[in-house]
């Protein structure tokens, strides 16, 4: 296999691990602390067979990275795992809707107090859609790059843009 191909398969690999909704809350999860399998499903209500199969995914694709292991309860070996943030620049085609889907899954069930939702109507012709798409990005990227707060709560962030036909 060339080294062509070999980026082309990891870039597949790669999007084929992004395009779960599950695994991009897997991924939230882990963001701010490193957790176990048995962590992980419980906090999503699933089975820890079935969550272990979406880290190990998440695991070979450099989404997750484990931590050093460590003794439970029982004093059976855990692996705690930590988001590395590279899903945050991996490229993925049709991503869209697996955003919005684990948008609502994450917020499911939050009190309406607890969810801060804008919208917003435009009629800019490309230039001006391009430009406002740029300064959002900007501030984005500006706080992705920051640190966590140790004294912080964690939130998350979803900006939509689309086109609508209905409004032309």
């Amino acid at each position: 296999m060339t080294e062509q191909e070999r980026t082309d398969a990891d870039l597949v690999a790669k999007g084929r691990a992004l395009s779960s909704p599950l695994r991009l809350r897997i991924l939230r999860l882990c963001l701010h602390q490193a957790r176990t399998n048995k962590e992980i499903a419980g906090l999503l209500g699933i089975n820890p067979a079935s969550s272990l199969h979406h880290v190990r995914t998440l695991v070979r694709t450099g989404f997750l990275a484990p931590q050093e292991g460590r003794k439970g309860k029982r004093g059976a070996k855990e692996v705690p795992y930590i988001a590395t943030r590279t899903s945050w620049s991996t490229p993925v085609d049709n991503i869209s809707p697996v955003l919005i889907e684990t948008f609502v899954q994450e917020t499911r069930g939050l009190a309406p107090e607890d969810i801060d939702v804008w919208r917003l109507g435009v009629k800019f012709n490309a230039a001006r859609q391009q430009e406002m798409m740029a300064k959002l990005r900007a501030v984005v990227e500006e706080y992705m790059q920051l640190p966590a707060d140790d004294d912080g709560e964690a939130t998350s962030l979803l900006i939509a843009h689309h086109r609508d036909p209905t409004a032309d």
